[in-house]
């Protein structure tokens, strides 16, 4: 490690708008993560960074930094080429969950490490928690082992996986540090490069149910990571992907479980079917960039894989290794209450952050890490934005095991739903391709 520097200087630097040298963040990022700068100096480098942003040579330094705070994963003895897949998350986004076990069917393995939900968005962990046994924590080498095997894990990451993302992220979420480019990117790329995948798909969530609620900002989020990808020669590219309206008809953990699994039987909703093949076909498409197929042959077109319930075995057998019984009935509500449309015509408007915040309070997420979810609350809607709905039928499910949070969600709703004559234009799901 190089010579130590001052962090009060590295401060004054960055709040002037200076660049600091390769030898200085190595140094910043080392001496926190060890504990030798305090979270106070921390806190205030990290809001000089929101407001001075980074230059791309600093970016890739502090990304690295962040990197060699811990271990790098070795996959190469799976057998199989590996492509990863990461979301920013949404609203009744479970498409990890069919797409995970659909890309391990066509014959590319997938080492999906995961997260757990904040605030309105999902977690794929918290959804997968609730299948009765399942387990997210894997060692190394059994998660290999399982890759090679199987072809498919969702699991949680190691502590030692980037541990300075993990003390950086805590200090973020407390300190209005969160919404910074640079700090959003390399957050997310230390973790996915150091788990030594050789592909890597994003997923970046473009609305009012996302993180970046616009166009410009969610491609410059997707342009960003994806440069510290190919920096890191890590096959990377990016889909903006819609969410304005939740995806699916459920938000929820259990509720979400149960969607993705009629998706991989073949059937499921329309929008949850088109972003899981699309996202499918460029992880294939990454995965065999080097010999043109997923798996020693044609790599085969994962809209017929998924049509034909091919994957549905993967999964079965994902979740059985992880300790799951893929048989078992999820968690269910003990108590339901619908709200109804508020007009006749055609559903033009599901707000999606409503919908989300509505789940979360429910139970179906979390306001601090520490918190527990409940695995069977949530909102299920019985129609979707074009779909005709009748004044006073029910339009939307609250699902949970806490009638006093009934109130607080429907709270949540308001102007949330809007009915008119006619069926709203048709809007892409998919919206652009980062390269």
């Amino acid at each position: 490690m190089s010579a130590a520097f001052d962090a009060v200087d590295l401060i004054r630097a960055k709040r002037d708008g200076r660049s600091l040298s390769g030898e200085a963040i190595d140094w910043l990022v080392d001496a926190y993560t060890r504990g030798a700068v305090a979270d106070e100096q921390m806190s205030a480098y990290l809001m000089a960074v929101v407001w001075r942003g980074m230059s791309p040579a600093e970016l890739a330094r502090w990304t690295g930094a962040m990197i060699d705070s811990g271990e790098r994963l070795d996959l190469a003895g799976v057998g199989r080429p590996t492509v990863d897949k990461h979301s920013t998350g949404g609203v009744g986004d479970k498409v990890s969950l069919a797409l995970v076990p659909l890309v391990a069917a066509c014959g590319v393995a997938v080492p999906q490490l995961s997260g757990r939900g904040l605030g309105h968005t999902g977690g794929t962990l918290d959804k997968m928690e609730s299948i009765p046994g399942w387990r997210a924590d894997l060692p190394l080498g059994r998660m290999r082992r399982q890759l090679g095997e199987i072809g498919a894990v969702i699991c949680a990451a190691g502590a030692g996986l980037a541990p300075a993302d993990r003390r950086l992220y805590a200090l973020r979420d407390v300190t209005g540090t969160v919404e910074s480019i640079p700090l959003i990117a390399s957050s997310i790329m230390s973790k996915k490069i150091a788990e030594g995948t050789s592909a890597l798909v994003l997923d970046v969530k473009v609305g009012s149910g996302a993180f970046m609620t616009s166009a410009g900002e969610a491609r410059e989020l997707a342009r960003t990571m994806v440069g510290l990808g190919a920096a890191a020669g890590v096959r990377t590219e990016a889909l903006l992907t819609a969410m304005d309206s939740p995806l699916g008809r459920t938000a929820g953990n259990a509720l979400e479980v149960a969607e993705a699994v009629d998706v991989l039987r073949g059937g499921g909703p329309a929008d949850v079917v088109e972003v899981t093949v699309a996202l499918a076909r460029l992880m294939l498409d990454l995965a065999g960039a080097d010999s043109g197929t997923g798996a020693g042959g044609p790599t085969p077109d994962p809209a017929e894989v998924l049509a034909r319930g091919e994957a549905y075995p993967v999964w079965r057998a994902m979740v059985a290794a992880q300790g799951g019984d893929p048989d078992a009935a999820l968690p269910r509500a003990s108590t339901v209450e619908t709200v109804p449309a508020p007009a006749s015509g055609y559903l033009t408007r599901l707000d999606a952050r409503a919908v989300g915040v509505a789940a979360w309070r429910l139970g179906a997420g979390r306001a601090r890490k520490e918190d527990a979810v409940s695995a069977a609350a949530g909102v299920r809607w019985l129609a979707g934005v074009g779909d005709p709905v009748e004044a006073g039928r029910p339009l939307l499910e609250l699902h949970t095991d806490d009638p006093a949070t009934f109130d607080r969600a429907r709270v949540a709703l308001t102007g949330a739903i809007a009915v008119g004559p006619a069926p709203p234009a048709a809007t892409p799901l998919v919206l652009g391709r980062v390269r």
